[in-house]
């Protein structure tokens, strides 16, 4: 349902809240995650370009979490990398009289991407956090 991507930023964006504003480098957060470095370099940059993360360079330098993780939802986070496709109704119109009506499919995924969309703004990355963390 999410791509491995969008996978990668969630784990990312967790691990920087539990971290309460602390900087980290790449290599951290990749085993941390477990998320290959290379790959996760470009997540965060996406992060970054998104204004969910501040990237900071030189030696002290790493990557924050700037918004408060009981404000940000996984719906944000999967919007930075990977929008959340919605159904397009239009493309479900019938044009002759023969046509199959895919009017029932239409709204079966309309309801459920939108049921989707909702349960994954619900979850806000706060609740993600190990209370140990």
């Amino acid at each position: 349902m999410i791509s491995q991507t969008t996978e990668y930023a969630l784990r990312a964006v967790v691990y920087l809240a539990g971290q309460r504003g602390a900087s980290c480098t790449t290599q951290q957060i990749a085993a941390a995650t477990q998320v290959p470095s290379g790959y996760l370099s470009k997540v965060l940059q996406g992060l970054s370009r998104a204004g969910l993360v501040d990237a900071q360079r030189g030696l002290r330098g790493g990557f924050r979490l700037l918004n408060s993780p009981t404000e940000l939802t996984m719906l944000d986070v999967m919007n930075a990398i990977d929008p959340f496709r919605k159904t397009d109704p239009s493309g479900f119109a019938t044009h002759e009289p023969d046509d199959v009506n895919l009017l029932p499919l239409q709204e079966a995924l309309f309801s459920i991407t939108h049921q989707t969309e909702d349960l994954f703004r619900a979850v806000v990355i706060a609740d993600l956090v190990k209370a140990d963390s």
